[in-house]
Formats: structure tokens, C-alpha cells, sequence
């Protein structure tokens, strides 16, 4: 009977994980209230849903509906506007299902992308902060341990221009710190990925200098070897002896008439419809 109960209620538990994308931190709860279950019941992944219902620490917050889990760990799928589980011939791009080879197709069981009484975990992300602060997701700020490595996104984060100078990017890049195996501390420096330097350039028009040397040198290669063959072909011609051509005399013979065919007189069949008759008439 203990064992049942149990069962019983991690049917009911419902898990929820919060996430605050621009502080980095993340919170999970669970409850098996089914008040509290009750009002997510019926929303579709993308909608926002307010978490006042849940605690008086959940005043004016607003989440958005994320992803979710059915009790059999099956995922939601948007789209699939249903409360069961469907049966999809997935392919490569869609959500739900990583092919193993290249243009593979597989029927795979998803979860609709309405809530309802068989989902267990539901993925939420923070759209807007309440009254007060919820411990582990609005109170702390975790930042990101590796910065951006492209130089445009380093200018995105930090608000670069395009025409100011490298040595700016290269100064502003997001360092770490963090201590060796001897204990001594050290800091690393991420290299800058599409960063075009005088050195680039540079490099970039050798580059584009030795290309079209390389063309001209073929295009002088491909000349001399006609001229060569030329003159080759001529001097072959200057050795060889003039022979005269012998003329063939015109054939005197007649041509052959065609024999003429005569056409055979038509024969005419025997009256045997009026012998008939004569032997009738006796």
C-alpha cells in the first residue's frame, strides 16, 4: 500500500523549472497541489502564465511557457495542437528528434503542446519580475564565465563602431583568471576570430598579387607552346618532298538502262452466274 501511494503521488507531482536569462540563474520547484496544477491546464507552449496562484512570493510575476515532459518522459512539440501523444515522421531540422545519418526519416512518439493532467515537468522562463525577489533566481547574478570571441559580436556587446581601431577590441576582450597547477594565477585571453588587421590585408593583397601572376605566367606558357607547335608543323611540311597528284581519267563506259517491264493484260474471270441460270431455265 506504501508503494502505491507513492506512485499515486509522483502522478501528481508537477515539477517546474525557472529560468532568468539575464541574470544566468535558474530555480526548480515541485508541488502536487491540483489547484495549483490547475493553472497551467490547457495552456499551449509560448503563452505567458502569472505565478500568483502558486505563493505569495510569486506576486506579479509573469512566465513564459518553455518546453515540457508527459509522465513517460516524452517531450511537447509545437505545433501539434493536442493534449495526447501523437505518432511524427520527423526528418532532419525538426524539433524532437536528432538524425543518425544524412536524409534519415523516423516515426517518433511526441507530446502535444497543450498542458494537460499527464505532463510532469514544465520549462518556464522569466518575461517579467514581481514585488519581491524569489531566493536562487532574481536575487543573484551570475555572469558568463567565457565572453564573445567574434569581433562583431565583441562590438555588439560592448557598442563599437565598425571604423574604430583594433587595438580597442583587442583591449576591451573578455579575460579570465583561474590558477595553474603550480598555484601561480594566470589569465587567458580568447584569440578574436574575423578581426581584419593591417597584417590581413596585407597578406590579403599578396595573395591576390601572386593569383594574377600565376595567371599571366600561364597565359605566356599556353603561347609559347602554340608558337612552338607552329613552327614545329611548319618546318615538317618544308621537308617533306612535292609529290604530283595523279589525276584519274573520266570513266567512258555507258551508263545501264533500266529494263523495262511489261505489264501482264488482266485476265477476266468465267461468267458461271449466267450458267447457273441456263440450267434452271431447263
Amino acid at each position: 500500500v506504501p508503494a502505491c501511494g507513492f506512485f499515486i503521488r509522483n502522478q501528481m507531482l508537477l515539477k517546474l523549472n525557472m529560468a532568468n536569462p539575464q541574470a544566468g540563474t535558474q530555480k526548480t520547484i515541485e508541488f502536487d497541489d491540483i489547484n495549483k496544477r490547475r493553472l497551467f491546464f490547457e495552456k499551449s507552449l509560448g503563452q505567458e502564465v502569472e505565478l500568483d496562484a502558486i505563493g505569495p512570493e510569486f506576486k506579479g510575476y509573469v512566465f513564459k511557457i518553455a518546453g515540457g515532459n508527459d509522465n513517460d518522459g516524452f517531450p511537447m512539440k509545437q505545433g501539434v495542437k493536442t493534449n495526447t501523444r501523437v505518432r511524427l515522421l520527423l526528418k532532419t531540422g525538426h524539433s524532437c528528434y536528432r538524425p543518425k545519418r544524412t536524409g534519415e526519416r523516423k516515426r517518433k512518439s511526441v507530446r502535444g503542446c497543450i498542458v494537460g493532467d499527464d505532463i510532469r515537468v514544465i520549462s518556464l522562463v522569466l518575461v517579467k519580475k514581481g514585488e519581491q525577489n524569489i531566493e536562487g533566481l532574481t536575487d543573484t547574478f551570475k555572469p558568463k564565465r567565457l565572453g564573445p570571441k567574434r569581433a562583431s559580436k565583441i562590438r555588439k556587446l560592448f557598442g563599437f563602431k565598425k571604423t574604430d581601431s583594433k587595438e580597442l577590441i583587442k583591449k576591451n576582450v573578455i579575460r579570465r583568471t583561474f590558477k595553474t597547477a603550480a598555484g601561480k594565477d594566470r589569465v587567458k585571453a580568447p584569440k578574436i576570430q574575423r578581426l581584419i588587421t593591417d597584417a590581413r590585408i596585407k597578406r590579403k593583397a599578396q595573395l591576390k598579387k601572386l593569383k594574377k601572376e600565376r595567371g599571366a605566367a600561364s597565359e605566356k606558357a599556353a603561347e609559347n607552346y602554340q608558337q612552338l607547335i607552329d613552327d614545329f608543323r611548319k618546318s615538317k611540311r618544308a621537308a617533306e618532298p612535292k609529290e604530283k597528284k595523279e589525276v584519274k581519267p573520266a570513266s567512258t563506259t555507258a551508263p545501264v538502262k533500266a529494263k523495262e517491264v511489261k505489264a501482264k493484260p488482266a485476265t477476266t474471270p468465267a461468267p458461271a452466274a449466267t450458267a447457273t441460270k441456263d440450267k434452271k431455265k431447263k
